[in-house]
């Protein structure tokens, strides 16, 4: 039999081909351990070849002789393949197999066992180090062939391995070689390219001149397939617009649709085929979902099979229940099922939908039920997932999916209806959210409630959608609550938020805590704090009781600034260090709310004197960035770093930060008791600029002739500072003397110790110490015990004299008082932010971030499990490149491993 000769050429690599030396490393290490089959096993496209050919060219194999097949389906004639198995043996020695090479090709029957004896013996005797490197192995079906290489690997001798290249794993012995240290494994993951790796084939092996961040794009966007990113490159050449065409390049793309439907999809049997079209509508793939949206009743076994063969198919979990697609396979399939078959859409994704949800699997049913146009189904899922939604705050997403399903189907389920109402409430849209409530009371009006759906649904989530339901009436009530609450209207609160704590039943647990929450607001706008806490602490019991964590972290950062505006700022750290302790939790989701618990923490922490921690816990909210806060509280963080930065003394930063808080404002529902416009009028006193100050109580026509109220208190006792400032300390002692009858009629301590504070200022700048000394006295005596030092020492040099002469005949106790502000306003200071060094401890966070950059996840699908913005996710990871000194997640992810931090 004629050998083909370029079957038996060992190929050079190409000139252009991208060095590796990770992998030649490995490859280098097999030569001489106890390696006796290097298997490089991979999909197609993922540059096998090029790494052995590299390999045996590298220095490293300067000294190995390579016996190089490049098989085709032809070779599973093992007469055939034995033919061109000698030739290449003898290409690196003529001795070998010189005695059987006419035997094979002129014997009836090939004596195998007898030709591969004599081969060994040559290779034994004869052979140095060498490797039988077999190209495209998974060519070789037939059973015969497979017998050869399980011979010669039981009795190849020491100096001889087997380098095999292959879409698929061979049926040989591979578990027993990796037990006993016989095997080298390089697979799809090892292949795949690194981001440098890529820019070195894109920007100088292709010759093309891309920004790392486009670069970074295309490496996830193909998942370091090495074919990908030649096509990329190819398609790139000459392109107008470079980071237009990298983000939008996907699996539908021609060169690669081309290339995986003739390499990989025309390559398998129809029926196989028929599967992959069918199952690309799904995101993550089951046996039994699979076989759900098939009709098959085989799936499980098929995707073992696409695994075993490297059909571009990836194992989620260590138990091979989950598998995805390569995400370019996927688009490709889906294209391909978009041009053939665009009729069988909607019944893929319906019955995707209809097994996902009878699994619990809700937002991804709601997903194929969206894609299927059944909005009846649609309808039915937004249903059963609002309870579970509302749990955790995923507020973006109920907008999202309510969005899908059209008006008319939404007013015919007061359920909906209602939702929509609560959705419009977010947006500030009041007519809005008054209309679908309406809405809603007329559907529940024209016909019993109604707690059964068609959908067949796990029997938890059936049971929540019962309850929903029958809490609708209460529920209505509890979003007429908030509208009044957002406008203003006291009176309206009050009934509403009444007739809803009334009419929650025994399990309604979010009505009637949501009622007593109002109530509880209400009470704190007219100024009454100590009902306001009693009512919603209350509310917060509710909340947790109802499983609702992230209202409940919610309600605990209205509850600790109650407590804040009450005057008991150690309270209020209670409240809300209790609330981070239940919001961190080592994995999941950053919770909603989370940051404003840390910013509620930062502001007490820095009336207490603690700017240190003020300014970590500042910063950490910040890291967690805007879906860790609620839109109506974003502007906070703002305004509460202004007061960091105004008791550390930087005033003009603290003017910049209330600059940019300002447009951040959005109403809610509790009261604004310190305003920006008013915060800023104080650092211009502060700063000196009494005109500015002047000019903020003209525009805002704050008098000091106004009666007195407990909203209006805060731009009251700043108009009293503008007056002493303006050499009128008679009109501010009046004008704080009102403010002190109503907060000691209202039991406000907080109050009550600011008064006396400016009282104390207004009679020193008035000529009567005395009096100074009874204000401060009584500001002191209440204050101090709370935890009270900011509000002294914000007020700069006047106030610290005042503290350091107190009258010889003050009592002991307010002198001790006064020594406690003094001393803390040597330590409340903020410590200089470091330079970010290699050596610097990564954030809880970022930790969590780690570890899913370790994983094969992309950074879209990290944003979405961290419930994190795609900006926000860059952000936390370049912050993990910098502390950790280096410039890609795959050497990030090595040097925690290194560092143990994984």
């Amino acid at each position: 039999m004629p050998v083909l000769a370029t079957k038996v050429h060992l190929p050079e690599p190409r000139a252009d081909s991208v060095a590796r030396p990770r992998l030649q490393e490995r490859l280098r290490i097999a030569q001489s351990d106890t390696t006796r089959l290097v298997l490089v096993s991979a999909p197609a496209g993922f540059g096998k070849t090029t790494v052995l050919s590299q390999w045996f060219a590298s220095p490293a194999a300067a000294g190995l002789s390579v016996a190089w097949v490049s098989l085709d389906v032809g070779d599973n004639d093992v007469r055939r393949f034995l033919t061109h198995l000698i030739a290449a043996c003898q290409s690196t020695n003529p001795a070998l197999g010189v005695d059987v090479g006419d035997v094979v090709e002129t014997a009836a029957e090939v004596p195998v066992e007898m030709v591969l004896t004599s081969l060994v013996n040559d290779l034994d005797m004869f052979a140095d180090a060498t490797v039988l490197a077999l190209d495209d192995y998974h060519e070789i079906t037939a059973p015969a062939v497979h017998e050869v290489l399980a011979f010669l690997l039981d009795h190849l001798p020491g100096q001889v391995r087997i380098a095999m290249a292959t879409r698929s794993d061979p049926p040989l012995a591979v578990a027993r070689l990796r037990s006993t240290g016989g095997l080298l494994e390089l697979r799809a993951a090892d292949l795949r390219f690194t981001a440098e790796e890529a820019a070195d084939l894109l920007n100088d092996a292709m010759g093309l001149t891309l920004a790392r961040k486009d670069v970074d794009t295309l490496d996830e966007r193909t998942e370091g397939w090495a074919a990908g990113l030649q096509m990329a490159a190819l398609s790139l050449s000459g392109h107008e617009d470079p980071t237009a065409f990298v983000d939008d390049f996907a699996g539908s793309h021609r060169f690669v649709l081309d290339y995986l439907v003739e390499e990989v999809l025309d390559r398998q049997p129809d029926r196989v085929r028929e599967f992959l079209l069918a199952t690309s509508v799904l995101r993550e793939l089951s046996g039994s979902l699979c076989d759900a949206v098939t009709g098959t009743s085989d799936a499980q076994e098929i995707l073992e099979s696409l695994e075993r063969r490297n059909v571009f198919v990836i194992p989620l979990d260590d138990g091979r229940r989950w598998y995805r697609y390569h995400h370019l396979f996927g688009d490709a399939l889906r294209a391909r099922l978009l041009a053939r078959h665009p009729d069988r859409l909607r019944g893929l994704h319906i019955a995707a939908g209809r097994w996902l949800v009878e699994h619990g699997m809700l937002p991804d049913a709601v997903a194929h039920a969206i894609a299927g146009e059944d909005h009846e189904l649609t309808a039915d899922l937004v249903e059963l997932a609002l309870a579970g939604l509302r749990q955790g705050r995923q507020d973006a997403t109920i907008v999202e999916w309510l969005a899908a399903v059209p008006a008319e189907v939404v007013r015919r389920r007061p359920l909906l209806a209602t939702a929509t109402g609560w959705s419009r409430l977010a947006a500030g849209d009041f007519e809005g959210v008054e209309a679908w409530l309406d809405v809603a009371q007329g559907a529940l009006d024209a016909r019993p409630v109604r707690t059964d759906l068609s959908t067949p649904a796990p029997q938890d989530v059936v049971e929540a959608h019962a309850r929903e339901m029958r809490a609708l009436p209460a529920m209505i009530a509890v979003y007429r609550a908030a509208v009044a609450q957002a406008r203003g209207d006291v009176a309206g609160t009050i009934a509403h938020a009444q007739r809803a704590y009334d009419l929650a039943g025994p399990e309604d647990d979010f009505s009637r805590g949501a009622g007593a929450g109002f109530l509880g607001l209400a009470a704190w706008a007219a100024g009454d704090l100590q009902a306001a806490v009693e009512t919603f602490s209350d509310a917060v019991v509710s909340m947790r009781a109802a499983g609702l964590v992230a209202d409940a972290l919610g309600s605990a950062v209205v509850l600790g600034s109650m407590w804040l505006t009450r005057g008991r700022p150690l309270e209020a750290r209670r409240i809300f260090e209790e609330a981070l302790a239940t919001a961190v939790r080592p994995e999941g989701p950053i919770l909603p709310t989370v940051g404003d618990v840390r910013v509620g923490l930062a502001d007490v922490l820095r009336e207490l004197g603690d700017l240190d921690a003020a300014a970590r816990h500042l910063e950490v909210a910040g890291e967690l960035g805007d879906l860790a806060s609620l839109p109506e509280n974003r502007h906070r963080w703002y305004t509460t770093k202004a007061a960091v930065l105004r008791a550390s003394g930087d005033l003009d930063g603290a003017i910049a930060m209330l600059d940019e808080a300002e447009p951040m404002f959005r109403p809610g529902f509790f009261p604004e008791v310190r305003p920006i416009a008013a915060a800023r009028a104080r650092v211009r006193l502060a700063q000196g600029n009494v005109i500015e100050a002047r000019a903020w109580a003209r525009q805002h026509e704050v008098r000091p002739d106004d009666e007195p109220t407990f909203l209006q208190e805060y731009d009251q006792l700043t108009l009293a500072r503008v007056l002493i400032a303006e050499g009128s300390p008679a009109d501010a002692i009046a004008l704080v003397e009102q403010i002190l009858d109503l907060a000691q009629a209202s039991g406000r301590d907080g109050s009550l110790v600011e008064a006396h504070v400016v009282g104390a200022l207004a009679h020193h700048a008035s000529g009567d110490p005395r009096a100074a000394a009874e204000d401060l006295s009584a500001a002191l005596i209440v204050g101090v015990p709370a935890g009270y030092r900011r509000l002294f020492l914000d007020e700069g040099p006047v106030m610290v004299d005042l503290l350091t002469s107190l009258p010889r005949g003050a009592p002991t106790d307010v002198r001790r008082y006064a020594e406690q502000v003094l001393a803390s306003a040597k330590t409340s200071r903020t410590t200089p932010r470091r330079d970010q060094h290699p050596d610097e401890a990564l954030s809880e966070r970022e930790l969590d971030v780690l570890r899913l950059l370790a994983t094969d996840l992309t950074g879209p699908e990290i944003a979405r499990r961290l419930y994190v913005s795609l900006n926000t996710l860059r952000t936390h990871t370049k912050h993990i490149f910098t502390k950790l000194g280096v410039n890609t997640r795959r050497a990030a992810v090595s040097r925690a491993a290194e560092r143990g931090l994984l």
